[in-house]
């Protein structure tokens, strides 16, 4: 399968950032697997340290928009995606994490996507200690020593910046980035791009590597999938990388059903690709440009992404989270939730009651919704084992086996006894050391939930919020960031 490359390639001669210790939380998922690992133990939820807004625009009760994760690095600096205007509008903010002060901000030129609910503002951190957040038509701004108040920076397109400066008006109004950006160790980024017309760089909708030098490329949507129906990248699904980062996972889609593919990382040729199937119907599953799922891979080489049931309202609004082995040949036991939400990774000895056969858990969201298909609004978050099943709760499938289960603790007002808030997240803190998960939940908390006693505690941030999807974060120090109510806090002991 031919792989489609930009006719100019970015010949920069990059300045490379200086060496330092990996940052503690890079961007989304936390890693490019998508894992969530908390890189020291939580702080507890006593007290809220500071906060600032990640949306200057945002009023009412209820925000349709995807708030892109805080990043943080080694020396505890938080840098934070914020959107400045009503319709568009971003800029990065770098944040001393003991005190909240500004270190430095930076405006971009980024333009969002054709959308629904409101997509997040892409940015990475890598494990070289730089920087990248999206510009306009397609391009990326970069930004070295992001703990200092000034640093090496610039701007890179995939597909040649000179061609992007001599074509300005029309790449910018035709070229957006639409995913999470994500790097490799090597400091590679990867990206999703959609394409809305002709344009001078002859770009089609696809997928974008910008190596460490600088050089790009890409590959068309419909020639990575071997397939002329799909037009683009799912919209917020963040490029996944293997564990020996060989590999690209990213689903592509005809606007309505598609593919998970594995990429090369290196050239973006092919390697595997499956079609996305509902387990209990076996017709297509539906990929949905308002999900902000991703590909989880577990450290045995698993993949794990969420999909919508192929009729929506029959697994009532739920989805599946479709498992397969790393070539993607093999399907695997689903999960009884998935439809936006990216699965974070439990080690088994974060759950002391487990005794399964499974070599790690997952956490995933598993919200109930009231109405949709019968739900009952019993919204909950779980613990799952991959590698066990048990029936069901809500279909005649097997899924994967639940481990832990609880309920969000606050009623809906003026709804059913039992109708309580939805957990509003779409990836979840794993603190591994203090054995518990971090959540957000629409009630305007935050919670701890300690998997060695099975409870939850809260802190309360704001009254509650319909929103789409938030982060949970933790820093080096043990810091936790959460989004809520267009709010970034940051919370400890």
């Amino acid at each position: 399968m031919k792989t489609m490359f930009a006719g100019a390639i970015v010949c920069l001669c990059l300045t490379a950032p200086v060496l330092a210790d990996p940052p503690a939380w890079r961007g989304y998922g936390g890693n490019a697997q998508h894992t969530a690992p908390a890189p020291a133990k939580a702080q507890r939820l006593k007290n809220i340290h500071w906060q600032i807004p990640v949306d200057l625009t945002a009023q009412g009760d209820v925000f349709l928009i995807h708030f892109a994760s805080p990043m943080v690095t080694a020396s505890n600096t938080v840098l934070v995606p914020v959107k400045t205007g009503t319709s568009g509008g971003f800029r990065m903010e770098a944040h001393k994490a003991k005190n909240g002060r500004l270190v430095w901000q930076q405006d971009s030129d980024f333009v969002l996507a054709p959308h629904d609910w409101i997509p997040s503002f892409p940015a990475h951190i890598t494990a070289q200690n730089r920087l990248y957040y999206a510009g306009a038509g397609g391009t990326v701004y970069y930004r070295d020593t992001p703990d200092l108040k000034h640093g090496n920076k610039g701007q890179l397109a995939f597909y040649g910046l000179d061609v992007y400066k001599a074509n300005k008006s029309t790449l910018n109004s035709r070229v957006m980035i639409d995913t999470p950006i994500t790097a490799d160790e090597q400091g590679n980024i990867f990206f999703g791009f959609l394409v809305t017309g002709t344009n001078p760089a002859n770009l089609k909708s696809g997928i974008a590597r910008i190596g460490a030098d600088g050089q790009g490329s890409w590959v068309a949507a419909p020639t990575a999938a071997g397939d002329s129906h799909i037009v683009e990248v799912a919209q917020n699904c963040a490029p996944g990388l293997s564990n020996d980062g060989a590999t690209v996972y990213i689903t592509v889609s005809d606007g309505g059903s598609g593919y998970l593919l594995g990429l090369n990382s290196a050239t973006l040729a092919t390697k595997f690709k499956v079609r996305l199937k509902d387990p209990l119907g076996g017709g297509d599953a539906i990929i949905s440009d308002d999900s902000s799922a991703a590909p989880t891979i577990g450290p045995d080489g698993d993949v794990f992404y969420g999909v919508i049931e192929s009729n929506p309202g029959g697994h009532h609004g739920r989805g599946w989270l479709l498992h397969y082995s790393a070539d993607l040949a093999t399907v695997k036991t689903p999960g009884s939730f998935g439809w936006d939400d990216t699965v974070s990774i439990v080690p088994r000895d974060a759950v002391p009651s487990y005794t399964g056969a499974s070599p790690y858990l997952l956490m995933t969201k598993y919200n109930n919704y009231e109405g949709f298909g019968g739900g009952n609004g019993h919204n909950e978050i779980a613990v799952v084992s991959p590698d066990e099943s048990q029936k069901d709760r809500f279909s005649s499938q097997n899924v994967m086996k639940e481990v832990m289960t609880k309920v969000n603790p606050t009623q809906v007002p003026g709804e059913p006894k039992g109708v309580v808030y939805e957990w509003c997240i779409n990836s979840a803190v794993v603190d591994a050391a203090g054995k518990a998960i971090i959540a957000n939940a629409e009630d305007g908390h935050t919670y701890r939930w300690d998997l060695v006693k099975d409870r939850v505690t809260d802190i309360g941030l704001n009254q509650p919020t319909f929103e789409a999807y938030t982060p949970t974060v933790v820093g080096p120090d043990g810091t936790v960031y959460a989004i809520n109510d267009a709010i970034m806090y940051a919370l400890g002991n």
